[in-house]
């Protein structure tokens, strides 16, 4: 698990190698990871985008880039807190992720950016 506060906003990731859903043999690897995002502030925010920057061993470094999360543009009041689950595959046993989401203020408009903290994807088998 990992945790950053950016601007008052609380992102919190757990990733699981998916095994069960993985082939080894054909270089196919599953992670899943659950995110949770925490509104700290005192005013109603909405996700609007998401930036991923996604690190696989063996194939380098790719980006998504794209609207909302899990098909969602979540409304959170202050002091909510929305959770999602997803998935990445590799090619590899190890990568990691990280990334922005782009935020709005509900209030006045504004938008800013949360980090998501880099999160590491690593199979049972790379940790003996």
């Amino acid at each position: 698990m990992v945790t950053l506060t950016t601007h008052g906003v609380k992102i919190t990731v757990h990733s699981s190698y998916e095994e069960a859903h993985s082939r080894p043999t054909n270089r196919y690897f599953i992670f899943s990871y659950r995110i949770t995002i925490e509104n700290n502030t005192p005013n109603t925010i909405q996700l609007l985008r998401r930036h991923w920057y996604i690190f696989d061993s063996m194939n380098g470094w790719s980006e998504v880039e794209g609207e909302g999360v899990v098909s969602q543009k979540p409304i959170l009041y202050s002091s909510e807190e929305y959770q999602y689950e997803s998935f990445c595959p590799l090619v590899s046993e190890t990568g990691k992720i990280y990334g922005t989401y782009l935020m709005q203020n509900k209030t006045d408009r504004t938008t800013f950016l949360v980090d998501i903290p880099v999160f590491k994807l690593v199979a049972p088998c790379k940790n003996n």
